[in-house]
């Protein structure tokens, strides 16, 4: 058997740039011919050359031969990593039978400028034009020469707003960078390597800023939350051939001036005059004679930090499905999908005629544009033609949510290709897949990532159409898992948790939203209270439940290092502000847009609490701290046994008798296993008494299915997924949806529209239930006690009328596949993959459980815990490919 090393990562990244962690983790993976691959010791070469990993010695760091089976997340542990600074590094391991793996091919990373004192760039901004609202977009340059070979060149380069880097005429780097942070706190600082891009002689760098997050209108909160105007902050080091250095910075021999950005605006569209384009002037040698010297910023105290977070991109574009001329002469185009980012326009014309595009997620019944629900956002591009054959136009800082355009003011006659959708989000790589016998559940499947594509962006928005867009903590928390399995959002929630942590409230209260963005002053304003109690159950638990997400889904033990203090002050904070154990809930979202249920506030915040000291009891276990695990254990159970005392009768019943009460009793172990019985029986009850019909809102939601699977009500769970009347997944996809919708009536056959001030068509919180898809109807599972998948669980349970379900997960060490079929006649078939240098326990429901021939010496039957799952087989696998067969009895 062969085995080899593949895919070498250094902190989830493929040859990252730019790094400040001084201790970065490895990873790689391990492919092999044969099955049951295993590592047991690798060997890690790090150099400060390429040149010297080439003679298999490491003058960084040489881990010698280190027996282990881990390949990720391995901590760097060499010499003292220097600033601006390029590494090299290479793996080998051995396998099972001690044999001994060839060095994978070579990877490396960089580290960014470690300490203030290696900045030497000012802050350079455009002052701003009197008696325009709406500022124009400041374009920036500087010619410079370089005097020889260059060797290497690298830019560093962040903003106080967005910038848009140019050099020597083509564009560098991604959309809407540094991205969205608490820039009194910090801001990111992205790296590139522009040695190509750069020549001996003249050459000249160019910058648009837009005002984005930092300057722009932020939610319904109001503009400038953290400042008035943009400023540009780079630093460019180039290395010459000959081992001289040079820096080029910002300061005030860069030029500045207004473009042909009227304003640009999250939230309030663009406006784009191309008569005011500047031809050249991104290019050496351009006349910028007639430009103002910058205006220079003091200074910055918040932190500059390396970029953590996946780069916003254009993933897809999409041509409409049709597009249909109004009685008012405008042209309304259908992409076809409920999309996020905007559309480009092709166009000839006359000089000065004036184009709008205008975006909106639904139609009104008359076939106009339904933009009620955008409150206050205008999604809105005008375009002022410059008369030079055919033009392209798409905005720069900004972007909408929409299925449909609306064409307004084209010169001639528009067809199909006119339109291009863009769809942008931050690039979280595609990591599951997931398709069943049931179309509608494909779709609803579809429209969970979408919903996730529209709305991971820097943060995981709310929405991405209305005035808001806001980092909402509790939607983020319940979706995290579903999320997890979607795409590789590793890095994109390491980020988002730094965001919460900028927003801690000094009392340990996590903000309902993060970035805060002004959000804790306007909730103090807008409630007028004399006290002020800033958190909000379902909403702050987020702080601990998606790190431990991250942990059970990368095996990321660094994040829950990192903030495990923050999550101690969260949880001290809960106890101190509850009453023997038992809290009431301050902000009163409760379970929020629930249809037909109120569950009361105290239980569900009582029931949080809990939640949270129960994962901090995990969590401290974990990391090696026995006296904190006692601790939280205790008080979980004095938690548990306070919310019984409070809020559980007799017969099981709990206050409020929603569903949401039930299951977040049951998901969070609150109950006896008597009181588990009878409530499972009212669960069901309130179900069956609602028309097999779900009532659960955002928190809820997530652990209905569980809950119901994991209590025997399998057949229940199925019948939620597939009820197509209102309200349930599938009423939305029956009347169109292309993603999930904000409320489960956000649009109804009998009432219309949902009241306009809060009804988006693109939110991904109902969305939930992915993770039940992939966790019990796939049956992909990690083990908490070896996460990230190093063992997995898999478990499929079939049921309702679903005959075959397909599913893929891209974990780090590799590809997971779970395929499944249930015959008429009750044969089940099962195949799996299980990746390089992991194991697997694969359960089979049913009975007359085999293995087939050619894998049954490898596949290891074990006792299966009856009651995790009834009449089930076990057998533990190494990797590779297995097949399996048993039978189920037809209901």
């Amino acid at each position: 058997m062969t085995i080899s090393v593949t895919g070498c990562r250094t902190e989830y990244l493929d040859n990252p740039l730019g790094l400040d962690e001084l201790h970065p983790r490895l990873f790689w993976r391990l492919e092999s011919e044969g099955a049951a691959a295993a590592q047991t010791a690798y060997q890690i070469l790090v150099t400060a050359t390429r040149e010297g990993l080439d003679q298999d010695e490491g003058d960084m760091w040489d881990s010698g031969k280190t027996d282990s089976s881990e390949s990720t997340h391995i901590s760097y542990e060499g010499k003292a990593l220097q600033a601006e600074s390029t590494y090299y590094w290479k793996v080998r391991v051995w396998d099972e039978q001690h044999k001994i793996s060839a060095w994978s091919e070579p990877a490396l990373w960089s580290m960014g400028i470690l300490a203030r004192t290696g900045w030497k760039a000012k802050w350079i901004g455009r002052k701003a034009e009197a008696d325009l609202n709406r500022q124009p977009a400041p374009f920036f340059r500087k010619d410079f020469i370089l005097r020889s070979e260059v060797k290497r060149a690298v830019v560093y380069a962040t903003a106080l707003g967005l910038y848009n880097l140019r050099m020597n005429g083509q564009k560098v780097g991604d959309l809407f960078t540094p991205g969205w942070t608490d820039y009194d706190k910090r801001v990111q600082v992205q790296t590139y390597d522009v040695t190509d891009r750069v020549t001996q002689g003249d050459n000249a760098l160019g910058v648009i800023l837009g005002d984005g997050w930092y300057a722009g209108t932020v939610g319904f909160i109001s503009d400038k939350i953290y400042g008035e105007r943009p400023f540009l902050f780079l630093q460019m080091s180039v290395e010459y051939k000959d081992g001289t250095k040079e820096r080029i910075i910002t300061d005030d021999s860069w030029k500045t001036t207004r473009g042909p950005i009227e304003y640009s605006d999250m939230i309030l569209g663009e406006s784009y005059d191309a008569t005011r384009e500047l031809p050249g002037w991104d290019r050496a040698g351009y006349d910028d004679s007639g430009w103002e010297l910058p205006d220079i910023r003091p200074g910055y105290n918040g932190l500059l930090v390396a970029s953590m977070e996946p780069p916003i991109r254009i993933t897809k574009t999409i041509q409409p499905l049709s597009v249909r001329k109004t009685e008012s002469g405008t042209y309304i185009y259908d992409m076809g999908q409920n999309m996020v980012g905007w559309s480009e326009v092709k166009v000839k014309g006359e000089r000065g005629t004036r184009i709008t595009l205008s975006h909106a997620e639904m139609l009104n019944s008359d076939g106009s544009m339904y933009l009620d629900n955008l409150r206050v956002a205008v999604q809105q591009e005008h375009y002022i033609l410059k008369g030079a054959g055919e033009e392209r136009y798409e905005p720069h800082f900004t972007f909408h949510g929409f299925r449909y355009v609306e064409l307004a003011g084209y010169p001639g006659e528009p067809d199909l290709d006119t339109i291009t959708g863009k769809v942008i989000h931050s690039d979280t790589p595609v990591s599951g897949s997931l398709e069943t016998s049931d179309p509608m559940v494909n779709q609803l499947y579809s429209n969970i990532t979408w919903g996730q594509r529209g709305n991971f962006l820097s943060v995981p928005t709310d929405c991405p159409q209305r005035d808001e867009r806001l980092g909402w903590t509790g939607d983020a928390q319940i979706f995290a898992r579903t999320a997890s399995y979607n795409m590789d959002v590793s890095r994109f929630f390491n980020k988002f948790m730094w965001d919460m942590i900028d927003a801690q409230q000094p009392s340990g209260a996590f903000t309902d939203v993060a970035p805060d963005a002004g959000w804790m002053r306007y909730k103090m304003w807008s409630t007028r209270l004399d006290w002020f109690a800033p958190d909000n159950a379902g909403w702050g638990d987020a702080g601990v439940v998606i790190p431990w997400t991250l942990y059970l889904m990368y095996g990321d033990v660094r994040v829950l290092e990192t903030h495990y203090d923050a999550m101690v002050r969260w949880v001290e904070y809960l106890e101190s502000m509850s009453d023997d154990w038992v809290r009431p809930d301050y902000a009163n979202y409760g379970d929020w847009l629930s249809i037909g249920a109120d569950t009361p506030n105290d239980v569900l915040a009582t029931a949080y609490f809990a939640y949270s000291t129960k994962l901090l009891s995990f969590i401290s276990k974990v990391l090696g701290k026995p006296e904190d695990q006692e601790r939280f254990e205790t008080l979980f159970a004095g938690i548990a046994g306070a919310f019984r005392d409070a809020f559980v009768a007799a017969d099981g019943r709990i206050q409020g008798n929603t569903q949401t009460v039930y299951v977040l009793a049951l998901q969070f172990g609150l109950l006896t296993p008597d009181q588990q019985t009878m409530a499972a029986r009212h669960l069901v009850q309130d179900i069956e008494g609602r028309g097999n019909r779900l009532s659960t809102g955002f928190l809820g939601v997530g652990y209905l299915l569980p809950a119901l699977t994991d209590h025997g009500q399998l057949d229940v769970a199925y019948s939620l997924l597939t009820q197509e009347e209102f309200p349930s997944w599938m009423y939305s996809i029956k009347h169109g949806a292309t993603t999930i919708w904000e409320r489960w009536d956000g649009w109804t056959e009998e009432n219309g529209f949902q009241t306009p001030d809060m009804n988006s068509f693109n939110h991904y919180s109902l969305g939930s239930v992915g993770e039940w898809m992939f966790r019990y109807m796939a049956g992909l599972e990690t083990d908490p006690q070896q996460p990230g998948f190093k063992h997995s669980i898999i478990r499929p349970q079939p049921g309702g009328k679903i005959t075959s379900v397909k599913a893929g997960y891209e974990s780090l060490y590799g590809s997971l596949k779970v395929e499944w079929q249930l015959a008429e006649d009750g044969e089940f078939r099962l195949t799996v993959h299980i990746p390089g240098n992991t194991t697997a326990t694969v359960y089979l429901p049913g009975s007359e459980a085999k293995v087939e021939t050619d894998a049954h010496a490898l596949a290891q039957s074990i006792p299966a815990p009856e009651a995790e799952l009834h009449e089930a087989a076990a057998f533990r696998v190494g990797s590779g490919t297995y097949s399996f067969t048993s039978r189920i009895k037809k209901s």
